[in-house]
């Protein structure tokens, strides 16, 4: 855009229009080099918050939302009502009184980050295939114990869940399900070290199982051996989500600022 100002060009940033390679980018000083793909969109307007919920995308098909720690993706035993999936359920309903919403994937209570919920039980069934065959992108951070020496790597295994209701790696494949998670170092420090991780696998508690048994479970876990809570919450967030949207058929990309609480442990870029 070279007849647009800088201050234009900052005000782009800071609004997020700004994507390098299809990561928003809010920096004047991320270089560009031959071959990436830098694009700009309209502006963004600042998400809608229900009961702590922030809403970050909704059309006729799909609701995608930001989910803090804390709050219960569905209903248990023990809690029905204080859920992200009754709150948003009730604000469609609001919007149109014959309007459903169906539950896609879930994150742990106290986990944060985004979630994709469907408005038909058609457009569920496309998006849960998306994830049966591995086509959407999750991508998480993670605060873990101790120092990761290898700067990457993969965990593969069977997950089942044992008598106390957690998920450990079996050898016993006709118990267990696969699943592969993917993970590489941003920082380290004395006695944390913050990863990237991705899922191939979308199992129950598969990357606190997976880095736990590593020996590094992530900070503030206790059900998964983590001995200290720096943060004052269990340290992983679900940060991206990628998908082709169910009824436009074209690439639908999210992805949410760090939590305050993570910050000071994640390079300055994320």
């Amino acid at each position: 855009m070279p007849g647009a100002s800088n201050r234009t060009l900052r005000r782009m940033l800071q609004q997020r229009r700004v994507r390098l390679n299809g990561r928003i980018t809010t920096s004047a000083g991320v270089e560009a080099r031959s071959g990436d793909v830098v694009e700009i969109g309209k502006r963004v307007a600042l998400p809608r918050r229900i009961h702590n919920i922030d809403i970050l995308t909704e059309d006729d098909a799909i609701l995608v939302v930001h989910k803090p720690a804390g709050l219960l993706t569905v209903a248990t035993p023990h809690e029905s009502e204080r859920t992200a999936y009754a709150f948003l359920r009730e604000y469609v309903k609001q919007q149109d009184p014959a309007r459903k919403l169906f539950i896609v994937h879930r994150l742990d209570k106290f986990v944060s980050g985004l979630l994709v919920f469907a408005k038909s039980e058609r457009v569920k069934l496309r998006l849960q295939a998306l994830f049966q065959k591995h086509q959407i992108q999750r991508k998480y951070w993670a605060i873990v114990e101790g120092r990761v020496e290898l700067r990457e790597g993969t965990v593969r295994s069977h997950l089942a869940e044992d008598r106390f209701q957690r998920m450990r790696s079996t050898k016993d494949t006709t118990r267990g399900k696969e699943a592969v998670t993917h993970y590489r170092v941003l920082r380290r420090f004395s006695n944390l070290t913050s990863l990237e991780v991705t899922l191939e696998t979308g199992r129950k508690n598969q990357i606190r199982a997976h880095l736990s048994e590593i020996g590094h479970p992530i900070v503030g876990d206790r059900a998964y051996g983590s001995r200290i809570d720096p943060l004052g919450r269990m340290g992983l967030h679900a940060y991206y989500l990628g998908f082709t949207h169910p009824t436009l058929s074209i690439p639908a990309f999210f992805e949410t600022e760090p939590p305050p609480e993570f910050r000071r442990y994640l390079p300055t870029r994320c």
